[in-house]
């Protein structure tokens, strides 16, 4: 295991891990624009920081090396030729927003070090912080235009999402919605050229380019062989699909994928809100996330009998398709909220499913799921609480918030 990037399993030893601190983008929520910016409340920037050093320190307590996403793409921005790229490319996918004001805000973005601008472009550019003198249009002095001209990123600090690790691969994502679109980009920057990760020769299992969303939240390695995507609100069948067809032709271990339909609402946004692997033959679930009698649809996929062909085999138990690709005799699952209808959608709304396993029956949860956190207890699994009032108010959980890089191999 010599590639910097490399996940094989969901419970591996965890070695290294990617976050983001929230900072000055969250402070740039306002009521009006939460629906667009995808929140539904406004955290308290010193108290959500505050609780995020909590959660680093956490996984620090336990032996992981804690990397942050603002510093890795600072290192990337190494070069004038790469810092112009950057600011092109910011630029390029920020058009709605600029509204024939790109020239002010190019200028603008090129009077910062790098350090600033990397902090300017996650935080969001408000039309009131550049100066008259450096304005040339009559509507960017209009006081109720529109107040930015680049959004600000508040779901930053979810790291999850923009790109997974799968084996020694990455898959670099095409965010479904506008508002999120252009994390990835940071990643795309890290992989290419941060001095850590562009020797590497890192397989593409997707690029940001592609026509079809796909997000990390949804993307669930459950051992070398086999990952678990869902088909949700944010990921797309036809997205799984080609990311599957690449992973069967190039020379990964990934033998099949498995397309786990959830219902597409805002509370199930990924599959890891209502479904996460913490032992061996451990797993959270939300109850709500079947139908009736249990029953889903759920698709395994495999190599076709030629390479340009898929085998696609249906499954309607979750339970016992899990049990097949693992080859597990029985599997143990676990109800967020312990199953009971109030206690179970309560805690999953605060993402009660949504646990990041640092080891094989070690997991990180919110402090506040505590009738998910004592079932998992009762189960055997050792439960890390964090901090979680300002947090969970973004709608993600421990693993939304994380983005592992390196774990190690199951004994």
């Amino acid at each position: 295991m010599n590639s910097p990037l490399y996940i094989n399993s969901e419970i591996g030893y965890l070695k290294t891990v990617m976050l983001h601190r929230p900072g000055k983008e969250v402070e740039n929520l306002t009521p009006k624009y939460l629906e667009h910016l995808l929140f539904d409340d406004i955290p308290y920037l010193p108290a959500i920081q505050k609780e995020h050093d909590y959660f680093a320190d956490a996984l620090r307590s336990r032996g992981v090396e804690v990397l942050y996403l603002e510093k890795l793409v600072v290192e990337a921005l190494h070069s004038d030729e790469i810092r112009n790229s950057f600011i092109q490319q910011i630029l390029d996918e920020s058009n709605n927003n600029l509204n024939g004001s790109r020239q002010t805000v190019e200028e603008y973005l090129h009077s910062f070090s790098t350090e600033e601008l990397v902090r300017t472009v996650m935080q969001g550019v408000l039309n009131s912080e550049i100066s008259e003198d450096k304005k040339g249009h009559l509507h960017e002095f209009m006081e109720d235009y529109y107040p930015f001209f680049l959004d600000p990123m508040p779901n930053l600090y979810f790291t999850r999402d923009p790109a997974a690790v799968i084996g020694d691969g990455i898959s670099i994502n095409k965010m479904c919605e506008g508002a999120r679109r252009r994390e990835s980009l940071f990643m795309d920057y890290i992989a290419r050229y941060h001095p850590r990760f562009c020797n590497a020769d890192i397989p593409r299992l997707y690029n940001r380019e592609e026509y079809f969303p796909i997000e990390g939240g949804d993307t669930i390695v459950l051992s070398p062989e086999v990952i678990a995507i869902g088909v949700s609100a944010r990921t797309s069948a036809q997205a799984i699909e080609k990311l599957a067809r690449r992973a069967f032709s190039g020379q990964h271990a990934i033998k099949k994928v498995i397309a786990v339909e959830i219902p597409k609402l805002r509370a199930y946004m990924h599959l890891d809100t209502v479904f996460t692997m913490v032992d061996y033959d451990k797993f959270t679930y939300h109850p709500g996330m079947m139908g009736a009698g249990g029953n889903m649809n759920i698709y395994i996929l495999e190599k076709g009998s030629n390479p340009e062909e898929l085998a696609i085999s249906h499954r309607n138990n979750l339970t016992e398709t899990i049990k097949e690709v693992l080859n597990l005799k029985e599997i143990v699952m676990i109800p967020c909220g312990g199953g009971h209808e109030i206690a179970s959608a309560r805690e999953q709304w605060n993402d009660g499913s949504n646990t990041l396993a640092i080891a094989p029956g070690v997991v990180v949860t919110y402090d506040r799921n505590y009738v998910s956190n004592q079932h998992l207890r009762e189960h055997g699994v050792e439960v890390i609480e964090v901090l979680s009032s300002e947090l969970s108010r973004g709608r993600g959980g421990p693993r939304c918030m994380s983005m592992p890089m390196v774990r190690d191999n199951l004994e």
